[in-house]
């Protein structure tokens, strides 16, 4: 729990501009893989409910993250942004704010995203692919 605070807090200082290195020592000597373990544990019930279109985002953070190039920044910046997509912990509460509540999501989501798209190549798309196939059925199915 110490963990998911703290990358949070990365996310949120490293989306206003303040410093993180501080945070991050906190954090680089993390098992990152038992963490992506426990990550796709919660990632699968969560994008069976949300569906394809909001999962496939979601797993091609995951597998950026699974990449053993992706720096620590990048690795906790992820973290966040998923754990903070499917648990049910907000800072801005959705029930209470509405679209406010669902924006918060939208905004860590898209930060991170803009820092690590680069990242995003044809194999990992290929592998959220084959996930989602795995997950949801083939999308489009050729009916002869």
């Amino acid at each position: 729990m110490l963990l998911i605070g703290i990358s949070i807090m990365i996310l949120a200082y490293w989306v206003m501009g303040k410093d993180v290195k501080p945070l991050l020592e906190k954090v680089k000597n993390v098992d990152w893989r038992g963490k992506m373990n426990d990550l796709w544990a919660r990632l699968r019930p969560w994008a069976l409910k949300a569906g394809r279109v909001a999962a496939r985002p979601l797993l091609q953070f995951y597998y950026v993250m699974e990449d053993e190039n992706t720096s620590t920044l990048d690795r906790v910046l992820i973290y966040a942004a998923i754990v903070y997509t499917v648990l049910p912990l907000d800072l801005v509460p959705r029930a209470v704010y509405k679209l406010l509540g669902v924006l918060d999501d939208g905004v860590a989501m898209l930060y991170v995203y803009k820092k690590i798209k680069s990242k995003i190549t044809p194999e990992i798309n290929l592998k959220v692919e084959e996930t989602l196939i795995e997950w949801f059925g083939a999308e489009y199915e050729i009916v002869e």
